[in-house]
């Protein structure tokens, strides 16, 4: 049986294919259209989903999309209707997109891929739930999904056992952690609904001192989790901005202006809300637990993309295993969706597998010796071929040596995360290269960390860490025994200037705060990475290497051997490894953009 799930037309939009209760395939359409968040129908990601497994849409049995449009639409009818006259110009704007595209998606569908079938809808966060619980490796477990909003829920809870996800409780719009957070990364002068894990980066840089006038003003936090919010502060319910004059005076000024500097504020801002989104959400689990009695937690939706809260959960202790999906937003609503229909629908069968059922998470496209060869050849790329046995050691011995490695290898990445087939790789033991490749790789703010991959087996050598952390969804303290004495002019070191104290015996990976958003690698999930990171332990006795997203600031990491060829020549990466070929940026001929490249990426 064969099931296509899809999210679209709101945030990252997405296709999955499961075949006989098997995820078989799945992709962002951004990674094809190359616009960042493509929210679009992912027409491009369905072709790949079919073409991957040899299908035609007609062997399809059911396509589910991943929310319920209608009831989406009512909150939207009832929001502005509370909130008249106020809105009216969001109103004016949102409803042609609604009445010519949100409300006939069983048409847009069958228009879109021919199919004649049935088609189904799972609710928002019955989706989220089920993408977190049914690929983890629990037979049950308790579920919390927390996000900006689906269509009225913005938090919830389930149980998971066996075929089945029950949701039990939930909170409603306009009460809503995740749209919280992004009120601040509003004000704070970043991009809503991208930029939140820039607003996580940054508190470690300030204090929270905001953290009591939050709750005090914004929003009050009961012991099981649930919280209401003072409106009066906000304005997204109906508005075309986050906050509002009332939220400025709060905290001091307006908005600030997005590429102006950061002050203190800002950072004072981040650290503060992230403090509040940590509290809220260890009482909610807290809660969940009492609530369930269930040893296991699994975790999705927008806000499970915070690993600094996610580790402080499983410090806690609060469950004995944690397992997040690694696609936690809206693109994995399709993966959900597809298996909600596999088990309720068809009430298909469910063995949950001992490290889980979503390989690695790599789920995307991957291309041949041949596709990859042609596709060099046709930029008149210089090239190496190098035998599959040197590949680790090859590259290991580039970034030992400080040079920064392009690294594409096998099938792409499902999900915001590098996870070692689309990354950009580097010394962890450098001091500089943390630096290096902000300004001049990846284009981006200064103060933005790296996460480190480490090896399974040696990450409690290095990190304050027991378990395993595959999908770089959780941060850890750095150990003390690998940390560095700091003197006292380091020591002193406010805001951003904290970046120049080396912190580590690993500093291009270690944040200000003595932490790092750990990637545990084990040879079973990716063997050729995992094997790249072992011949660099064994050259330099460190088994830590730097890897951030193939792509620079705005652009959606890169798919294809093109993008990749393309975002190599662009920046100034040192060399790059696509499949078997090693490419020297130095022998390369010169490489020619029509205008100026950076205009085509939104900056977010």
């Amino acid at each position: 049986m064969n099931i296509l799930g899809i999210s679209a037309f709101y945030h990252d939009s997405a296709a999955c294919l499961v075949r006989g209760g098997a995820i078989a395939a799945a992709a962002q359409e951004e990674r094809f259209s190359r616009k960042k968040h493509d929210d679009g129908f992912p027409a491009q990601a369905v072709a790949f989903c079919l073409d991957r497994e040899g299908l035609s849409v007609d062997a399809l049995d059911a396509i589910i999309f991943y929310d319920k449009p209608l009831v989406k639409f009512e909150r939207l009818l009832q929001t502005y209707l509370a909130c008249a006259p106020l809105g009216l110009r969001s109103f004016l704007m949102a409803m042609p997109l609604w009445l010519k595209k949100k409300l006939w998606i069983p048409d847009i569908i069958a228009r879109e891929t021919g199919f004649k079938g049935k088609i189904l809808f799972a609710e928002h966060h019955e989706s989220h739930a089920a993408s977190a619980f049914f690929p983890s490796p629990f037979e049950e477990a308790a579920i919390i999904t927390a996000d900006g909003v689906g269509e009225w829920t913005t938090t919830s809870y389930a149980e998971g056992r066996g075929n089945r996800v029950r949701l039990v409780n939930r909170l409603r719009f306009p009460h809503s952690l995740g749209l919280l957070y992004s009120a601040f990364t509003y004000h704070t002068g970043f991009k809503v609904n991208s930029g939140e894990y820039k607003l996580m980066g940054l508190a470690p840089y300030g204090e929270p001192r905001f953290a009591d006038l939050i709750k005090k003003e914004l929003i009050d936090i009961r012991p099981d989790g649930s919280f209401k919010m003072n409106m009066k502060y906000f304005n997204y319910p109906a508005g075309l901005t986050m906050t509002n004059a009332r939220f400025s005076a709060l905290f001091g000024g307006p908005p600030r202006r997005p590429e102006s500097p950061i002050t203190q504020r800002e950072m004072d801002m981040a650290a503060s809300v992230q403090a509040v989104t940590e509290e809220i959400m260890l009482n909610t689990a807290r809660f969940v637990r009492r609530e369930t009695g269930l040893k296991n937690l699994c975790l999705a939706g927008g806000v499970a993309l915070n690993c600094v809260a996610n580790g402080k959960i499983l410090r806690e202790g609060i469950f004995d295993e944690v397992w997040i999906q690694p696609a936690s937003g809206d693109a994995g609503g399709a993966l959900g969706a597809a298996l909600t229909a596999w088990h309720h629908y068809f009430d298909g069968p469910r063995t949950p597998a001992p490290r889980g059922s979503q390989n690695a998470s790599l789920l995307g496209p991957e291309f041949s010796k041949e596709q990859i060869r042609k596709a060099l050849d046709s930029f008149g790329a210089v090239y190496e071929e190098v035998p599959d046995s040197e590949i680790p050691g090859r590259a290991a011995d580039l970034i030992a040596a400080e040079l920064v490695v392009g690294w594409f290898q096998g099938r792409m990445e499902f999900g915001p995360r590098a996870l070692g087939a689309r990354s950009i790789i580097g010394d962890a033991r450098s001091p500089r290269m943390q630096s290096v490749m902000n300004l001049k790789i990846k284009y981006r703010e200064s103060f933005r960390p790296f996460a480190p991959s480490v090896l399974a087996a040696h990450a409690p050598d290095w990190f304050d860490f027991q378990g395993e952390s595959p999908y770089m969804l959780i941060v850890a303290g750095v150990r003390r025994d690998r940390l560095k004495a700091l003197p006292g002019q380091d020591a002193a070191r406010v805001g951003l200037d904290k970046l120049k104290a080396v912190r580590s015996e690993i500093p291009a990976v270690t944040h200000v705060d003595n932490s790092a958003r750990l990637q545990t690698v084990a040879r079973e999930d990716n063997p050729l990475f995992h094997d790249l990171i072992e011949a660099f332990r064994l050259k330099t006795g460190c088994p830590v290497i730097i890897n951030t997203s193939f792509n620079v600031r705005g652009e959606p990491i890169v798919c294809a051997p093109e993008h990749a060829y393309t975002c190599f020549m662009r920046t100034e990466m040192d060399y790059l490894f696509i499949g078997n070929f090693l490419l020297d940026k130095t022998k390369q001929p010169p490489f020619r953009d029509s205008g100026d490249w950076r205009r085509e990426f939104e900056l977010d």
